[in-house]
């Protein structure tokens, strides 16, 4: 059986699927046609239905529980790794509320978290988050969210952080934070939709146990990323909730949607999301 599964260039997506992909594991019969994609493009795609299994911003998915379910293995979540918002020079509150802020996209988690920590900050503009340095250096926004690699390198390049929204959210919550996570839909049998939880499962436990072997999948998408930025960036985004949620990363995904119906970000959601 053929799945059209989507996920991002960046290192830790390519880390967890190489194995998977290249099937140096039991695949249980499930062969995959990649469809590779910036994050939010992937989101807007989810939001069409086309696509059975991608990576998805948890604030996309958040919109998406009657469509598609959760994988507990693959989640992009934990501490000290979420979304920064950086300028050229320091700002106070007041001033990141008048600001134009550059955002990887509407549907992003960190775009979500930026709405909990500043919710007069309205003036935003969606740039690929790839550009969002250059456009603040360049004077096109006043600040911007980044994600990813970014985070490894804006302070080379004269910028500086205004907030740290991972942090915010840990602060607030005492939970990891949850970036992204791996879903199915659900027009898929129930045996299909198992039967990816754990192909993906393993596709992970292979990637922690081999870290070299998908390192040619890595550096063929990260953009000639320096090999010390792409370790550090699957080393921040890929530990122990990518193998499985757990309680715990359970509970962090149903307090940023409970979260977000509180706030008015969502009329309400599927509860029973998970594939269990």
């Amino acid at each position: 059986m053929t799945l059209t599964l989507g996920f991002s260039p960046c290192p830790n997506d390519t880390f967890i699927f190489d194995a998977l992909l290249h099937h140096r594991i039991d695949t249980e019969g499930l062969d995959f046609e990649v469809v590779m994609e910036d994050v939010e493009a992937l989101n807007q795609r989810a939001f069409t239905g086309k696509i059975d299994s991608t990576k998805l911003s948890y604030h996309a998915f958040a919109h998406l529980t009657e469509q598609y379910d959760l994988l507990d293995a693959g989640s992009a979540l934990g501490n000290h790794c979420g979304p920064l918002l950086i300028a050229r020079a320091a700002k106070t509150d007041a001033e990141i509320e008048k600001a134009l802020i550059a955002i990887p996209g509407r549907m992003t988690t960190a775009n979500f978290l930026l709405g909990l920590a500043y919710p007069a900050a309205r003036n935003k503009q969606e740039i690929l988050f790839s550009d969002i340095e250059a456009a603040i250096l360049q004077g096109r926004v006043d600040a911007g969210l980044i994600i990813h690699e970014n985070r490894f390198t804006y302070q080379q390049k004269g910028l500086v952080k205004l907030a740290d929204l991972g942090e915010y959210w840990e602060t607030q919550t005492g939970f990891p934070i949850p970036l992204g996570g791996i879903v199915i839909h659900r027009r898929l049998p129930l045996h299909v939709r198992q039967k990816m939880n754990r192909v993906l499962r393993r596709s992970v436990e292979y990637a922690f146990e081999h870290p070299d072997a998908s390192m040619p999948f890595v550096r063929a998408h990260a953009q000639e990323m320096e090999e010390s930025v792409m370790r550090a960036h699957i080393n921040l985004y890929v530990n122990a909730y990518s193998v499985d949620l757990g309680e715990k990363g359970r509970q962090a995904i149903q307090l940023m949607f409970s979260t977000a119906v509180e706030k008015g970000l969502i009329a309400g959601y599927r509860q029973d999301f998970f594939v269990d």
